[in-house]
């Protein structure tokens, strides 16, 4: 098994004076025109342009709205599970997440005859359950809750873009006829001593166990799910040799959905199939376990169930904007392109600063959803293919910030960038329009490179200043121009 930790490393904004920026500008500058110089001249060149350098700098009000997002991709490596009533609308939100699961290139179990789990003469498993591993949650940890884990009778496919709202269920993709397996729960686990789950080393979990007869499309009846397991690669050892043939000859996936209970959300970032057996190893009676991991190489997708009219009367309120997950509000910005570049034509624009100041909530709940982290700014015509095309941010046509409790708002320190690309693309539908999308990154731990970007599908909401009958100062873009006398 191999474990993938997701890393959200925190994006500084520096926010610097004019002074130091205009500095930066003819830096800039100079490097354009002194491309052509030797390093014999770059002294004098500098001396000169400082002199022609021109520096100029304007605000202009943007305009904001919340818009109502009936779904987003759903690609996310965190599988959502549980019921909650949102405390800012009343309304319930529940996830449910299907996982397929991730085999070792040529997997292998022992042979028959090392095996010493035996019965009426056929090779059994000991035991079989899925662990469902989460390091976050929202809401009562102590709350009983009901899950159902369905069998799937075929896999979801590679390729295919679902969205939040696709439901295997209603789309055939459960076997009627297979293994359902309900099991009650809080997220407090109280199968494991109290002074293990104090240990810094543990993940807390769910265990469903898989321990009922089986019988398989087939026919077949097995004592455990597990022996089904064993028996297919015995019968069909090719069936292991990826992750691909196992899914679509062994186990298709599972479907767990929340039947009961209201008060929790797990975020699960590992579902495990245990197959638990004996074998003899080197003359040694040894204990095995056979771990196949929901992770990045296979499908993960939770569908959300939310309460549409709630969400659009929260959108409705004009007097700011709302940033809302999962499945829920963004809010879009219409930038002044052409007041902008109005008497700026043959300018360069070095920098463009925006800053959206959150709105604190004036009454204290435990239970608040707590603020999105990190947000992403791309271009409204762009809201459902950078998701679908696997993208990641530029800093041309889509930036990050993240959300900073000292000034309690997200910077975007220059999308000079971004006015360049809307000033190229003049009359396009939406041309002018940008949208703040709530999203987690993965990034490489070595590099700190942003690898992927996918929508938060976590329980967050915020809301920002702005809106057509905003109360407070306007919502604003600070623009520093540069030109030669």
């Amino acid at each position: 098994m191999r474990a993938f930790v997701q890393t959200n490393k925190l994006l500084f904004i520096v926010t610097m004076k004019c002074r130091f920026l205009a500095g930066l500008a003819f830096l800039a500058a100079f490097v354009f025109t002194a491309c052509d110089e030797t390093t014999d001249h770059i002294g004098i060149s500098l001396v000169n342009n400082m002199d022609n350098l021109d520096i100029s700098t304007d605000t202009f009000t943007l305009s904001t709205r919340s818009i109502v997002v009936d779904s987003v991709l759903s690609l996310n490596t965190v599988g959502y599970l549980g019921k909650i009533r949102d405390p800012e609308t009343g309304n319930y939100i529940t996830g449910d997440f299907m996982t397929q699961f991730h085999t070792m290139e040529n997997f292998k179990f022992p042979t028959r005859e090392q095996m010493l789990s035996v019965a009426d003469g056929e090779v059994v498993a000991d035991s079989c359950d899925i662990s469902l591993y989460f390091v976050k949650s929202y809401g009562d940890t102590l709350t009983s809750m009901k899950l159902r884990a369905s069998e799937m009778i075929e896999p979801m496919k590679e390729g295919v873009p679902y969205y939040s709202t696709y439901d295997p269920k209603a789309n055939g993709l459960l076997r009627e006829d297979g293994l359902i397996k309900e099991h009650t729960y809080s997220l407090v686990n109280y199968d494991v001593p109290e002074a293990t789950r104090k240990k810094n080393t543990y993940t807390p979990y769910l265990r469903i166990k898989l321990n009922d007869e089986y019988t398989d499309k087939d026919g077949y009846v097995y004592n455990n799910y597990g022996t089904y397991i064993i028996h297919s690669y015995y019968m069909h050892p090719e069936y292991f040799k990826n992750s691909l043939t196992f899914i679509n000859n062994v186990v298709p996936g599972f479907y767990f959905e929340n039947v009961g209970g209201l008060g929790s959300m797990a975020y699960i970032t590992v579902s495990q199939l245990n197959v638990y057996f004996r074998y003899l190893s080197k003359d040694t009676l040894s204990t095995g376990v056979a771990s196949f991991s929901g992770t990045e190489e296979v499908l993960q997708q939770t569908r959300i169930t939310n309460d549409k009219a709630s969400i659009k009367k929260l959108a409705s309120d004009n007097t700011c904007t709302y940033l809302k997950t999962p499945a829920g509000i963004f809010t879009e910005i219409t930038i002044p392109v052409d007041d902008i570049y109005l008497g700026h034509e043959k300018d360069s624009i070095n920098t463009a600063k925006v800053v959206l100041t959150r709105i604190n909530d004036s009454h204290y709940n435990k239970y608040a959803l707590p603020v999105p982290s990190e947000i992403m700014m791309i271009p409204a015509d762009s809201l459902n293919t950078f998701f679908e095309k696997g993208r990641v941010t530029n800093n041309r046509t889509s930036y990050l910030a993240t959300f900073s409790k000292t000034y309690n708002s997200y910077t975007f320190s220059n999308i000079s960038g971004m006015l360049s690309y809307m000033n190229k693309h003049r009359g396009s539908e939406n041309w002018n329009k940008v949208v703040l999308v709530p999203v987690t990154k993965t990034t490489n731990s070595s590099t700190g490179e942003v690898t992927k970007i996918v929508h938060d599908m976590s329980l967050t909401s915020t809301r920002l200043i702005g809106g057509s009958e905003n109360p407070h100062e306007p919502v604003k873009i600070s623009v520093i121009y540069s030109k030669f006398k």
